[in-house]
C-alpha cells in the first residue's frame, strides 16, 4: 500500500481531549475517528488490525468445534419479553418502527440464538452444539470512556454452547478457557489474569473474566505475582501480600486491569424461557444447558495499544499489525534511489510480505520517521542515498538499526 494513497493520515495536532492512551495514539496514528461520545469509525489501518484479531479468534473458535453464523442486530421485543429482560436491562437501545413494532438493537444475542437452536435441536444426538459470530453490539453506556475500551457501539465475538447435561458443559467451559488463553497469547497479551466475578445483567451465576494488567485499567484486582489467579476487588477474599491460594508460590498484588473477555454459565436460564429441550437416550425430555463466551474485539484492540506503546507511538505485536513492513523512501528525487525503493517494494509484495510504502516526496525524513514510530508497524526499512545497495533495517521495539540486503530482510520477515 502506498502511504500517499492511504485514507487516514497521521495527525500530530488534534483539537480534542483524549480519554486514554489508546484514544490518543489510535486517533493520531490514523486508525480511528471519533464520531461522537462512545462512537467511532475504523479507518483502513484500524480495520486491518481488527481483521487480524478476528482471524485469530476464528481459528481458535473453530479449533474447539465452533461454527460461525451471523445473527441480526435488530431483535423483536417479544423475544426480550420472554426472557423478562425488556424492562430489567438498563443498557438497552430500543427503537420503534413507523408501523408500531418495537425492537432492541442488539447488546447480546441469547434472545436470538436460543430460539434459533431450538429449531434444530431435538435429541441428545444433536448436542453438543457450538455457535459463534463476530458482530457489532450496542449498549446505552451512561459514561462512555477510555476511547474504544468502553463505547456505545463496539465489536464482539459471542460463542454460545448447548449441552445435554451439566457435565458436558463443564468440560467445554474449560476448553474455552484454554482457547481464550491461546487467543490472547497470539495477539501479544502474554500475562492474562483469570478472575472470578459476578455475571451481572446477563447471568446470576459466577462468571470468569480475562483481564490484562495495566495502569490504564478500569477494573481493580488482587492478582498473583506468579500464576494467572486473580479476584475482582468487589468479591475478593484475599488481601495484598497474602500467599496465592492456587499456586502457593506467588503473593497477591493489588492493581488495575482491562477486561478483554468473559465467560458465563447460563445453565438453563434461556432454554427454559424458550422451551428448549432435548430427548435423552432413555426417551425422556431434558433441559438444554447453555454457556456464553465473549471477547470484545474492539476493546481488545484498544487494550493492546495500552500495553504496547512508548513515548513515540504504538508498538504492534507481529500477528496483528496492519502491515509487516513500513518502507520509508528518502531522497526519492534521486533516480537511482527511487528505482531502489520501487524494487524493494515490488519484491516484498512478490514475497507476500504486507508492506506500507511511505512514498511521499514532499515530506521530510524526520516526519517520515516520526510517522513510522507513531503507526508502530514491526519492521521499518529505509532506502536512501546513504544506504546504497543495502537497506537500513530496524524493529519498532528495538533502538538499534543495521544495514541488510533485501534477501536478509525477506528472511527476517518470514521468520516473524
Amino acid at each position: 500500500m502506498l502511504y500517499s494513497k492511504l485514507f487516514g493520515k497521521t495527525k500530530k495536532t488534534v483539537n480534542q481531549q483524549f480519554e486514554s492512551k489508546n484514544h490518543e495514539l489510535l486517533t493520531k496514528g490514523g486508525f480511528i475517528d471519533q464520531v461522537s461520545s462512545g462512537i467511532y469509525s475504523l479507518l483502513p489501518l484500524g480495520k486491518k488490525v481488527l481483521s487480524h484479531i478476528e482471524n485469530v479468534i476464528r481459528q481458535e473458535m473453530e479449533a474447539i468445534g465452533g461454527q460461525e453464523i451471523s445473527m441480526p442486530l435488530l431483535q423483536p421485543k417479544i423475544n426480550w419479553q420472554k426472557t423478562n429482560r425488556w424492562s430489567t436491562v438498563d443498557i438497552l437501545f430500543k427503537t420503534k418502527s413507523q408501523y408500531g413494532q418495537e425492537y432492541v438493537i442488539a447488546p447480546t444475542h441469547e434472545e436470538i440464538v436460543t430460539p434459533l437452536a431450538k429449531k434444530y435441536i431435538e435429541s441428545y444426538r444433536d448436542l453438543p452444539l457450538y455457535l459463534y459470530h463476530i458482530t457489532p453490539k450496542f449498549r446505552d453506556e451512561p459514561r462512555p470512556k477510555s476511547g474504544i475500551l468502553r463505547g456505545k457501539e463496539f465489536g464482539m465475538k459471542d460463542l454460545y454452547s448447548f449441552h445435554a447435561d451439566k457435565k458436558d458443559f463443564e468440560i467445554f467451559y474449560q476448553k474455552v478457557i484454554e482457547a481464550y488463553l491461546k487467543i490472547f497469547n497470539r495477539v501479544g497479551l502474554k500475562e492474562i489474569k483469570i478472575t472470578e466475578a459476578s455475571g451481572g445483567s446477563f447471568s446470576k451465576k459466577l462468571s470468569h473474566e480475562f483481564n490484562v494488567i495495566t495502569p490504564a485499567g478500569e477494573v481493580d484486582l488482587f492478582y498473583c505475582s506468579f500464576c494467572s489467579f486473580a479476584q475482582n476487588q468487589e468479591i475478593a477474599t484475599l488481601k495484598e501480600g497474602e500467599l496465592c491460594p492456587r499456586c502457593r508460590k506467588g503473593r497477591m498484588i493489588k492493581g488495575k486491569a482491562i477486561e478483554v473477555g468473559n465467560i458465563f454459565d447460563l445453565n438453563t436460564r434461556f432454554s427454559d424461557s424458550f422451551d428448549l429441550f432435548c430427548v435423552d437416550n432413555q426417551g425422556e425430555k431434558k433441559p438444554v444447558y447453555m454457556g456464553c463466551y465473549g471477547i470484545g474485539t474492539t476493546r481488545l484492540l484498544g487494550a493492546i495499544v495500552e500495553v504496547y506503546h512508548d513515548d513515540k507511538g504504538i508498538i504492534w505485536p507481529e500477528n496483528i499489525a496492519p502491515y509487516q513492513v513500513h518502507l520509508l523512501g528518502l531522497d526519492q528525487q534521486d533516480k537511482i534511489v527511487n528505482q531502489n525503493c520501487q524494487k524493494v517494494y515490488q519484491q516484498l509484495i512478490k514475497k507476500k510480505i504486507a508492506v506500507l510504502f511511505d512514498d511521499r516526496q514532499e515530506i521530510s525524513a524526520g516526519q517520515k520517521f516520526s510517522d513510522a514510530d507513531l503507526i508502530g508497524i514491526p519492521h521499518r526499512l529505509v532506502v536512501s542515498k546513504r544506504t546504497g545497495e543495502k537497506i537500513e533495517y530496524k524493529r519498532r521495539d528495538q533502538k538499534e538499526s543495521k544495514l541488510l540486503t533485501l534477501e536478509e530482510i525477506i528472511k527476517l520477515c518470514h521468520q516473524g
